[in-house]
């Protein structure tokens, strides 16, 4: 199979489905390779938060980013409902760190005072509350609840609705879906790349690498890198209940649909096909300790999945100065950051240079002096 596009997209995942949506509404020819249901894809294993608290910590730049890509939320999500009629649910009310204790607010308050210290860190008005003050905010908080954190750029959506809607969105811009085409080597050849799959060969004159984890092998390809650190988490969801949680936490939300999610743990393990029930039993016995009121439901499903990390936590975007015209992205909150891939990443790539005032900071060059410190949670 041998076709011309404009733009091959490695990876049909939220990241690169978020720019290859991006490039269709660009008016690109676009291409996206994807290996299909078999893949580790995060895109199905996200707490589907939109969360700005606490990111950028060693790197102030992220701060800013995040705080983009909050903003820009409302535009994507009714510009896929307009053309897809599909209501992605994003609530974007602000959201919690909820502390249990007086030693958790303490270091809660620290780590606040230290994001606001960074030199260059965005205003994303992140500040510390008394039990009393959520409890204003969240009336069903149990008895040891010390306090928290609020941010009210934070929110949440229904990632799978969100998922759907590019991948239709995609459909509508004439964006050639290409499933089960694992990319297994990509060349230069002239003025445009070959990528090779099972299913035959593809051509384009760019090539963007949104490909999770598995950037790490495929970037080397066209002469960029791609450091990644994966590790596995878990989500339990509990059945349905009365509405009760009006703002998202960090590790407990109630869905569109009434069901509760938890999900707070993280393991160097990338085997997706066990569970350790111990940690889903501390789970959720700390999301009971904050609202009593789950302890009365019954859990309906869990799972676990790969997150796609890299090795600081920080964003990768880059363009290969030996391979131009190949881009790799690679970020951990593909929920939180896919407005920034659809509406700046698209038009970066489309434009043929990333905008070094927008994400020079994200270079993979920075792992050859330096290690950042990292976000956290699975989002």
């Amino acid at each position: 199979m041998m076709k011309d596009y404009d733009v091959a997209v490695v990876g049909g995942g939220l990241l690169g489905s978020a720019i290859a949506w991006g490039l269709g509404r660009l008016g690109q020819r676009v291409a996206v390779l994807d290996e299909g249901d078999i893949a580790k894809r995060a895109s199905r294993a996200n707490f589907a938060l939109v969360w700005v608290q606490s990111k950028g910590l060693g790197m102030p730049a992220y701060t800013g980013w995040t705080v983009r890509g909050s903003k820009a939320w409302p535009k994507l999500a009714e510009e896929l409902k307009a053309q897809t009629g599909l209501d992605v649910v994003l609530q974007q009310n602000g959201g919690f760190h909820l502390t249990l204790g007086d030693a958790e607010y303490e270091q809660r308050t620290q780590l606040v005072a230290r994001m606001h210290n960074q030199v260059g860190a965005a205003d994303y008005q992140m500040e510390m509350m008394s039990a009393a003050e959520v409890k204003k905010m969240l009336p069903l908080i149990g008895p040891e609840v010390s306090g928290g954190s609020f941010c009210p750029y934070d929110g949440h959506v229904n990632s799978l609705r969100t998922f759907r809607a590019l991948h239709a969105g995609m459909k509508t811009f004439s964006v050639d879906y290409l499933p089960e085409r694992a990319v297994s080597a990509i060349a230069r050849d002239g003025d445009e790349f070959k990528l090779t799959t099972a299913q035959g060969e593809i051509r384009a004159a760019k090539v963007v690498l949104a490909a999770g984890n598995a950037n790490q092998t495929l970037a080397p390809m066209v002469g960029l890198s791609a450091p990644m650190g994966p590790t596995r988490g878990q989500i339990v969801v509990t059945e349905r209940t009365m509405p009760f949680l009006p703002h998202p936490l960090t590790t407990i939300r109630q869905t569109d649909e009434g069901t509760v999610m938890i999900g707070d743990s993280k393991e160097d393990e990338l085997d997706d096909r066990v569970q350790n029930h111990p940690i889903n039993a501390v789970m959720t016995d700390r999301a009971q300790r904050m609202f009593p009121h789950l302890a009365r439901l019954n859990v309906v499903r869990s799972w676990s999945g790969i997150r796609v990390m890299p090795k600081d936590g920080f964003p990768i975007y880059e363009q290969s100065q030996t391979h131009p015209g190949a881009f790799v992205a690679c970020c951990h909150s593909g929920v939180t950051l896919a407005a920034n891939h659809a509406f700046e990443i698209a038009r970066m790539v489309k434009d043929g240079t990333l905008e070094p005032e927008l994400v020079g900071a994200f270079t993979a060059k920075r792992f050859e002096t330096t290690a950042g410190v990292g976000g956290s949670g699975y989002y």
